[in-house]
Formats: structure tokens, C-alpha cells, sequence
């Protein structure tokens, strides 16, 4: 049966702050290793009012003090924003405190605008070229270091941690068949090449001493309420945010509006249609037949589930009806 696990922007909701949704990702992890998710992922984004986990490895830091058993990562590290040793210390850091449980995935894009890009300071003379050789070069800091070694991750050296490409086009599905590493696809916000990206990694894959065999996690927004009409409502928070920031007006998560996506310009519509098209909305029912021929279709190994909900007591209720359905899905035959 497909794994469920979960992505967390830490959304800012309008009328909060930075620290109520830190506060509110401890709680959610919490909740949702109780309920048995995989794991739990937070990203790096820049730059963006409505998202409070750019410091990604700190963030993580303080939800894995909030949790004990549920896998911690980052879904994922934006690697031309950083030196690869860098990395390989924070991680090697969350690994030392929190053995077993942290994963580490790889993305080739900054997460960012141009400006903030460079307000980075990392790679501003290179392009995603070099994505390879700094994942190549971060692997590298977790092996045991060897004897008179000049550069040592400390932490970092010898600990045990997972590695995954990310990607939303087929770029990072080559890179994570070649390396044999598992690959998560961005098809909660960017499906267009989503099944030409899954086959390419399946047919492509080679084991590796990381992986014997291709491990293909899928992006998907999840809005489950008692009923379909409330689970539209809770969508719409989504909806209003993805449009804002298509038109470049990024900010905090709205509040619910009913009726949202009818009022919107034909473009607008377009927009919502094809970026947000692998979002479940509605109720458990509903929820379930859309989720039982999304894992039908794609043959997903995990689903990494997003909910950009902007009232935090309904986005724990949403994962909690989803776990449900996940149970029911589980116990029915494959024939049904």
C-alpha cells in the first residue's frame, strides 16, 4: 500500500506571525506521528511572507525536539543556495541528535526570486550545472572520513542519513535513476510532466548501495472535510495564495472565500486548473475515490501530502480524515 507522509510550508496565516506557524508545525508533527505518518518534510523558500521555514534546518530542529519516532527532512534544500559542506553540518547535526530518522532532499532551484537569489551569495557565477557535483560532493561529507582526510561535515562524517532528488520535470528524474537515489516529484504545484518524469525513473533507475530499487514519492495537496462543500472552502485559502503569487503578490495565507474560483478571470482559472489539478478536495467519500485512482494511475510508492489550510484546528482535522481513509483504502481488495 502507497505510504503517507507529509510536507509542511509552515504557512503564516493572515492576522499570525512567523512564530505562531513554527508553533503550529510542532503541533501538526505531533499529530500526525500519532496518526502514523512516515514522515514529515519542511522547505526551503525565500523571500515569501506566507512561509516561515526558510531556515529549514532550524525549523526542523525544533520539531524534531516536538516529536520522537516520525522520519524529519527537508523536502527539500535549494543546494545552489548553499555550500554542500554546509549542509552536509546542519544535516549531520540533526542526524547526531536524532539518529535514524532524518532524510535530506535535493533540489537544483532556488526557491526564490532573482534578487533574493543574489542576495544568497552562493553560486552567482554558475547555473544548475553544478547540481550533480554538489550533490556528489554532499554525499561525500557523510562517509566515513578517511585517515589525514583535510575537509570533515562534524558532524556529518559516518552518519547514516537519506537522500532523495527532488524535481518537478524530468532533469531530476534522470539524476535520481543515475545516482540510485529515491526521487520526489513536485506534483502538488507542477504535474505537467509528472508521468513522463515517473517512467523515465523507473525504466532508468540503477541500484545502488543507497537503493536496490526505483522509490517514487508524489506531491499532492489534500483537503478533506465532513463535507465537499467545506472542504472547498478550506481549499480556496490555496487557491487565493497560488494566484497571488502567479501575479506576483505573494503574502500570508488568505482566509477561506466562498464561491473563490467562480469570481476568477479565465486565466486565473487556467492557472488553478493545471497547477493545483493533483489536489484531493472534499469529503472522506470524495477524498477517497480521488485518492484510489490517483495511486491506481501513478503507482506512487508515497505520496507526500500538502494542505495549505489557513485555520490550523481543520488542517490537523484534514490529515486526521485522511489517515482514515488511508486505513479504509488499505483494508479494501485491489478488485474493488
Amino acid at each position: 500500500m502507497t505510504v503517507l507522509s507529509v510536507l509542511d510550508l509552515s504557512p503564516i496565516p493572515e492576522g499570525r506571525h512567523a512564530g505562531d506557524a513554527l508553533r503550529n508545525s510542532a503541533d501538526l508533527a505531533r499529530h500526525v506521528e500519532a496518526l502514523g505518518y512516515h514522515r514529515y518534510w519542511m522547505a526551503e523558500h525565500h523571500n515569501m511572507p506566507g512561509i516561515a521555514s526558510a531556515a529549514t534546518a532550524v525549523a526542523l530542529a525544533h520539531v524534531a525536539t516536538n516529536t520522537s519516532t516520525i522520519r524529519l527532512g527537508a523536502g527539500g534544500i535549494m543546494l545552489p543556495n548553499h555550500a554542500p559542506l554546509i549542509i552536509a553540518e546542519q544535516f549531520g547535526t540533526l542526524a547526531a541528535l536524532h539518529p535514524g530518522r532524518i532524510d535530506l532532499g535535493l533540489g537544483r532551484a532556488p526557491g526564490t526570486d532573482q534578487n533574493t537569489m543574489r542576495a544568497l551569495r552562493r553560486n552567482l557565477g554558475t547555473g544548475p550545472d553544478e547540481f550533480p557535483r554538489d550533490v556528489m560532493e554532499l554525499m561525500e561529507y557523510f562517509k566515513p572520513a578517511a585517515p589525514n582526510q583535510a575537509i570533515q561535515a562534524v558532524p556529518g562524517a559516518g552518519l547514516d542519513i537519506e537522500f532523495w532528488i527532488l524535481g518537478s520535470s524530468t532533469y531530476g528524474a534522470q539524476l535520481a535513476a543515475m545516482f540510485g537515489l529515491p526521487y520526489a516529484f513536485a506534483s502538488h504545484f507542477a504535474p505537467a510532466q509528472m508521468m513522463e518524469a515517473a517512467a523515465i525513473y523507473r525504466e532508468r533507475f540503477r541500484p545502488s548501495e543507497r537503493l536496490a530499487k526505483p522509490h517514487l514519492m508524489l506531491g499532492c495537496g489534500v483537503f478533506a472535510a465532513d463535507t465537499d462543500e467545506e472542504a472547498r472552502l478550506l481549499f480556496s485559502s490555496q487557491q487565493q495564495a497560488f494566484v497571488n503569487l502567479r501575479t506576483g503578490r505573494p503574502g500570508k495565507l488568505p482566509a477561506p472565500v466562498a464561491g473563490y474560483e467562480e469570481g476568477l478571470d479565465p486565466y486565473a482559472q487556467r492557472v488553478l486548473q493545471g497547477s493545483l489539478s493533483c489536489s484531493f478536495v472534499g469529503s472522506p467519500a470524495t477524498v477517497r475515490g480521488q485518492l484510489a485512482e490517483f495511486i491506481a494511475r501513478t503507482g506512487a510508492d508515497e505520496l507526500m501530502v500538502t494542505a495549505q489550510i489557513h485555520d490550523h484546528e481543520a488542517r490537523k482535522r484534514s490529515f486526521q480524515l485522511l489517515s482514515e481513509i488511508h486505513e479504509e483504502l488499505a483494508m479494501t481488495p485491489a478488485s474493488a
